[in-house]
This record gives C-alpha cells, sequence and structure tokens, in this order.
C-alpha cells in the first residue's frame, strides 16, 4: 500500500503543474490561437494538455511504453519543461503590467483588445527563439583553461594536467554523439588525468547500453588513468551498483570514499555523493577517516559531486577539490538560487591552500537547454612548487 504523505505530495504537485500549465494554455487561447481559422477550443485543449504532461507521463509510464514512444515522449516533454518555464516569466510579466493599467490607465480598453494577437505572436515568436539559443548552446560546449599552484612537493612531478568532466547525464536525452565529442576533445588535450566528478549516467543506464557508450570510454587517454565519483542521479535512477560496475568495465575506476597514489606523487580520493545516504540507508564515511594513511605531505586531489560542506577538506588538508553538481543553474535565472545554496556554484574559489573548481557541467538534466550559462570541459594545469 502507498503511503498516503506521498500520495498528497504527488498530488499537490500534479496539481500546481498542472495549473501552472492551464494558466499558459488559456493565455495563449485567449490572446493568439483563438484567433487561427478552424482551430477550434476542442482540438487546442487535447494537443496542449498531451503536449504539457508528455513528460511525467513517459517518466510514469516508462515500463509500459516502447521505447520509440517512450524516447519521444521524454524529448518532446523536456523541450516543453523549457518553454514553459519561461512562458511563465513572459505572460506573468504582462499580466502584472495589465494590472497595473488598471489604476494607471494608460492604454485604452480598445488598444489593449486589438493588441492581443500582436502581443500573443510577440510572446510565442521571443520565447521560441530564447528556448532555440538555449538548445544550440546547449550543444556547444567550451573548454575552460584553469592554471593552479599547490604549494607541495610531488616526487618527480613538476606540472600535472588534469581534465575534468561533471554532470554527462547519458541517458534518454543526452546521447552517444554527445559524449563521443567529449572524448575526441578530451584526447586532444592530452591530459595526464582524466576525473569524472559524478552524475555521468541520468536515471537510465540501459538505455545508455544500447547506445555501446562503453566503447567511447574505453578510447579515453590518459597518463595516470581515468576515475570518476557518483553523483546523486545514480543514486536517483537506483543504478549506482550498476554504474560501478559499467564504468569499471569501460575502463573507468569509480573512487567511493577511497584513495588512490598515483605514481608515487599524488592522492586523488573520491567520496560518495550526499544523496547516498538516503538511498541506501548509510551516510558517507567522513573524509578524516578516509584520509588515514594519507601522507599529508604530497598533494592531494579530491573529488566531490556536490560542492558542499567545504569546512572538511580545508580542515582536513586538501590542496584541490573537483565538484559539479550545480550545472550554473542551467535555465536563466535559477543561477541566483544556486549562488544562495552554494558558497561556490562555478568557478575557482580559494580558501588559503585549498582550491575548488565547480564545473557548470557537460550535458544537461530535464531540458536539454541553456540559459545563462555555457557547458564545459575543465582543463587545469598544476605546477607543484614546494
Amino acid at each position: 500500500m502507498m503511503n498516503p504523505l506521498f500520495i498528497l505530495i504527488v498530488s499537490v504537485i500534479f496539481l500546481i503543474y498542472g495549473g501552472l500549465n492551464y494558466y499558459i494554455g488559456l493565455r495563449g487561447w485567449q490572446a493568439l490561437f483563438s484567433f487561427v481559422p478552424f482551430l477550434t477550443s476542442k482540438v487546442y485543449w487535447p494537443v496542449f494538455l498531451l503536449l504539457s504532461f508528455s513528460y511525467l507521463f513517459s517518466r510514469l509510464s516508462a515500463k509500459f511504453l516502447p521505447t520509440v514512444l517512450y524516447e519521444g515522449l521524454t524529448l518532446i516533454g523536456a523541450y516543453w519543461l523549457a518553454f514553459m518555464w519561461y512562458f511563465l516569466f513572459v505572460i506573468t510579466a504582462f499580466d502584472l503590467l495589465r494590472l497595473f493599467d488598471r489604476w494607471l490607465r494608460l492604454v485604452p480598453v480598445e488598444v489593449k483588445r486589438n493588441l492581443n494577437p500582436a502581443l500573443g505572436l510577440a510572446v510565442v515568436i521571443l520565447v521560441v527563439g530564447v528556448v532555440s539559443y538555449g538548445a544550440w548552446n546547449a550543444r556547444h560546449p567550451q573548454v575552460n583553461h584553469y592554471d593552479l599552484t599547490i604549494a607541495k612537493q610531488a616526487g618527480q612531478l613538476k606540472q600535472l594536467h588534469v581534465v575534468m568532466v561533471s554532470d554527462i547525464h547519458l541517458g534518454t536525452i543526452v546521447h552517444n554523439d554527445h559524449l563521443t565529442k567529449m572524448v575526441n576533445t578530451v584526447n586532444e588535450l592530452k591530459p595526464d588525468l582524466v576525473l569524472f566528478a559524478g552524475d555521468v549516467f541520468d536515471e537510465d543506464i540501459e538505455s545508455s547500453n544500447k547506445q555501446q557508450v562503453a566503447d567511447n570510454f574505453r578510447n579515453l587517454s590518459a597518463t595516470y588513468g581515468v576515475y570518476a565519483v557518483l553523483g546523486n542521479h545514480e543514486y536517483i535512477g537506483g543504478n549506482a551498483e550498476e554504474a560501478i560496475k559499467y564504468l569499471g568495465e569501460a575502463g573507468v575506476k569509480v573512487l567511493r570514499d577511497s584513495y588512490q597514489e598515483l605514481a608515487g606523487s599524488f592522492y586523488l580520493i573520491g567520496r560518495d555523493d550526499l544523496s547516498g545516504a538516503r538511498f541506501r540507508g548509510a551516510k558517507r564515511q567522513d573524509l578524516k577517516t578516509i584520509m588515514q594513511g594519507v601522507n599529508r605531505s604530497l598533494p592531494i586531489i579530491l573529488m566531490d559531486h556536490q560542492p558542499s560542506h567545504l569546512e572538511e577538506p580545508v580542515e582536513q588538508g586538501v590542496d584541490l577539490q573537483v565538484s559539479g553538481h550545480t550545472h550554473s543553474g542551467q535555465l536563466f535565472p535559477i543561477q541566483f538560487i544556486t549562488r544562495r545554496i552554494f558558497e561556490k556554484d562555478w568557478g575557482l574559489l580559494r580558501k588559503n591552500d585549498f582550491q575548488l573548481i565547480v564545473s557548470s557541467g557537460y550535458g544537461t538534466w530535464g531540458p536539454p537547454i541553456r540559459i545563462g550559462n555555457t557547458p564545459e570541459i575543465v582543463d587545469i594545469t598544476i605546477n607543484f612548487n614546494q
């Protein structure tokens, strides 16, 4: 029997989501589509409801739908989420202006009525333009370079070239072709070490398996190997163990609350994701426990998917932490929220000898759209100098 609280929460979410979409659909019909010849409300509303609920429907019916139909509905619904987000902003802004004009009376009533179709068309063109740019932007990642110094000796190593990628979200929406581009770009950079800072997969590892991404991971070339940590989405999909096995078979070693000494020159530590406690019923180890046996005179690099609880790596003498998770907001203006949640939601942070790099991520979650940020591959040159 399902938990009544869960049913209540899901019902409230559906009501809110449905209400917001009804608001968008109503304003669209009133301002624009009621003027389209031969289009009746009996045609408009079923089509609009199918569009607006396709993402939720596909997710809830994944086990029962044919693969082609499931992936098609998911992709359509994911794009609609972006359209919904920006339609809400623009339509709400116009409605607020209309509300204020009731007192200001700057625009005559007849003018308002005649402006409806023109404004409706302008809103549609604006939002389509924004989402189209966001789709293009999401498919054109950049390489962002950092030059860092760690004030320690690293054996015979004077310099280390690290390439870090986070949040690929391989699955139903982000496909193998996107991974191929990433692998080719990483190999062109000729790194000493490749790091995946979590959320390599979205929720559906089986879909990724069918796309045979393993060969792509095997093509990665790095002097000291390719390593990864789990992110929250490997746990959300219930596929954490499968992800570890799958990546391992593809030549990527997953560090889970463990460390590796490389070339006798530096340490690489990988932490389990914070969300693991919710899904497997056990908290991750604290960093002090993980680092027992680590020679702290050597450089220490830490992978932790979420850039949270930074006091731990600072206290434990970590030299460099690499993280992702935030997507730098992904859809404007969510970055104003991520900046409040995280001390650093993108870029480089220094705290005395501790340095943190947070990536905006390579892929996308939900809508394959990025507005106000750019997907990236992070290229890091570390100089060791005591």
